[in-house]
């Protein structure tokens, strides 16, 4: 059992620890692991006000909470999270799929919200114990994968680009030719490793919709990244921002938050979103089937989305949020910046993925056999 002060790293994913300490900072009763459940114990026999033990267990992306925001809801509610971090959908999903082993709150994207709602993987919440759903933008509320939000409620919004290093590219690199089809930066791309924004941006550099990928694309695609995979330096796991802020890569898919957090501690480094178009996501609060602490999660969830909650961790991530409580509490530089929020004109030509059942296993074979080339 470990105690409230604990923080748990997997030695084989230090490569993430510029940032991944972050939470770390300040927050003395949160237990922290990369890949795995760290510190789901106990919190010393208590029991918080819903009447489950005073717990909870937290499935998050890296760098993707405020400084203090876990350690302010244990203050608030006397319940201790213990944070565990993912680097993919895919590994989300593969985690839950094989059987939930004790997450409370996920935070899946939205295609795979709607794949984790087909595979009965999440379940409904509770609206009555989370009024704070009326924080959130209206525009977000009813989505076409999860609709009237049953399952899920909004984190952020993101959009996926090309972080690069001014000082090192012959000219903004407006397109995403730069990273699957040219040898003009050879070793200094890094690209994500997730199957599916691979393959559907990859279409949509040819041309595509993400949401109009047929088997003959999916093919189109693998052997163009085959072709590219001599140039690649790595398949990054949700750490691009740092390969890039550490001089490791020049050019590398990244979303635009991670990109704008490292702005902020180097004025080398932009962000750009091709003239192709892109992929936008949007991350989810969900409840995953089997959760121990499912009153807990609701009470979680709604503090999340409480407006202060949810400036001060939109001031840490940097992400845009669907919060208009939050929102309207962020300084005015905040709505302003185009890497937060990219212009109109190019936001026109990005698309939300949907989720594709047929395809998914298609873009992942494909996506193994690259990686293997």
């Amino acid at each position: 059992m470990s105690n409230s002060r604990d923080i748990t790293i997997d030695i084989r994913q230090l490569q993430m620890g510029r940032r991944s300490l972050l939470q770390g900072l300040g927050v003395a009763a949160v237990g922290i692991s990369f890949g795995g459940l760290a510190a789901c114990s106990d919190s010393g026999g208590g029991l918080a006000s819903t009447g489950e033990e005073a717990s909870l267990n937290f499935y998050n992306w890296d760098t993707y909470i405020g400084e203090t925001t876990l350690d302010d809801f244990r203050e608030a509610s006397g319940i201790t999270v213990n944070m565990s971090l993912f680097a993919t959908n895919d590994e989300l999903f593969a985690k839950l799929r094989a059987g939930n082993p004790g997450y409370d709150v996920i935070v899946p994207s939205n295609d795979f919200v709607e794949r984790m709602v087909q595979a009965e993987l999440v379940q409904p919440l509770d609206h009555t114990l989370i009024p704070n759903m009326a924080n959130i933008d209206p525009s977000f509320i009813d989505v076409s994968y999860d609709p009237g939000r049953v399952h899920s409620m909004p984190y952020t919004w993101l959009a996926l680009g090309i972080g690069y290093r001014k000082s090192k590219v012959s000219s903004v690199p407006d397109s995403w030719k730069v990273l699957f089809d040219s040898n003009e930066y050879a070793n200094r791309i890094a690209l994500l490793s997730e199957a599916g924004d691979v393959m559907r941006l990859g279409a949509k550099y040819l041309g595509h919709s993400v949401n109009a990928i047929t088997p003959e694309i999916i093919a189109q695609v693998e052997a163009m990244m085959i072709r590219q995979k001599p140039f690649i330096r790595t398949f990054h796991e949700d750490n691009g921002q740092d390969l890039l802020l550490s001089g490791e890569v020049d050019v590398v898919m990244e979303y635009n938050g991670d990109i704008a957090q490292i702005m902020t501690e180097d004025d080398d480094i932009d962000f750009v979103i091709p003239k192709e178009g892109s992929q936008l996501n949007s991350d989810n609060l969900c409840i995953p089937v089997g959760a121990p602490h499912p009153k807990n999660a609701h009470m979680f969830i709604n503090n999340l989305l409480d407006g202060e909650v949810g400036k001060k961790i939109t001031e840490t991530i940097l992400y845009p949020t669907p919060n208009a409580a939050a929102k309207a509490l962020m300084p005015a530089d905040y709505a302003a910046n185009p890497v937060i929020f990219p212009p109109a004109d190019l936001l026109a030509k990005c698309e939300y993925a949907a989720y594709n059942a047929t395809n998914q296993p298609l873009y992942e074979e494909a996506f193994t056999r690259i990686r293997a080339a």
